[in-house]
């Protein structure tokens, strides 16, 4: 058990300096929280069914939970509810993990929690980062992810961009291609500020669905405290009554 636990560990920190090591230079531009504004996360949650929930599924997530932001079963029922038909089902895709795989080069995570995973900051860098790369299979790269088998699912709300070069050189001496911006070639149907506006309500949508029960949470968690501060006082003055007479 031992050896088994200490070869988990050093793959743990394996691919932990895997990650750090291809995105310590990648600069991520930190994401608005807007996991408590109930109209935020609603336009989040349409985005994300209409655009994301093609082929990443949320099994951890039910439709029925999108309740907690406003939503009734009707709203849900009416303008969410693509890939099934109760509100109490998850939120699952009908492409298989296989054809997945064939088409992408690897099957699309699960994105219950890749919040947590990832954390706002990438996914909202992400997400804004794609470019025009017509030597990649989907026709697409990414900045944050560079190679990544993921297409631009969200081109026509930015429009088509290529990306502006840098070259530098290195304290090796080897000369480093980096992108430093973007170009716009053809515009979306948004401007650049709406498109940045509804990135950050998808990613705080996705925010909130790592876990739906964060603010609930984080109060249970104050109140908690309280009483264990108030338990810790009486209990060190009984402490004290008690042994006050005790030489």
């Amino acid at each position: 058990m031992k050896k088994l636990l200490s070869i988990l560990a050093m793959l743990g920190a394996a691919l932990l300096s895997t990650h750090v090591v291809a995105e310590e230079n990648v600069h991520l531009d930190e994401a608005p929280n807007r996991t408590a504004d109930l109209v935020s996360l609603q336009r989040g949650a349409r985005l994300f069914v209409n655009y994301c929930l093609n082929c990443h599924s949320a099994t951890a997530m039910r439709y029925s939970r999108l309740r907690d932001i406003g939503l009734t079963d009707k709203e849900i029922e009416d303008n969410l509810l693509f890939s099934t038909d109760k509100v109490g089902n998850p939120m699952t895709v009908a492409m298989r993990a296989q054809d997945a795989k064939e088409w992408f080069g690897v099957a699309p995570p699960d994105l219950s929690v890749e919040a947590r995973a990832r954390g706002a900051d990438w996914i909202y860098t992400y997400l804004r980062s794609f470019y025009k790369d017509d030597t990649r299979p989907t026709g697409w790269n990414n900045a944050v992810f560079q190679n990544v088998g993921m297409p631009h699912v969200l081109w026509q709300l930015q429009g088509v961009r290529t990306p502006k070069f840098e070259d530098s050189t290195d304290e090796n001496g080897e000369v480093q291609h980096r992108i430093i911006g973007f170009q716009q070639v053809t515009p979306g149907t948004m401007s650049p500020n709406d498109y940045d506006e509804a990135v950050a309500d998808l990613t705080s949508y996705l925010v909130w669905m790592a876990e739906p029960a964060a603010k609930e949470r984080k109060q249970i968690g104050a109140w908690v405290l309280l009483f264990l501060g108030l338990l810790s006082f009486f209990a060190w003055r009984l402490n004290a009554a008690y042994w006050k007479d005790v030489k």
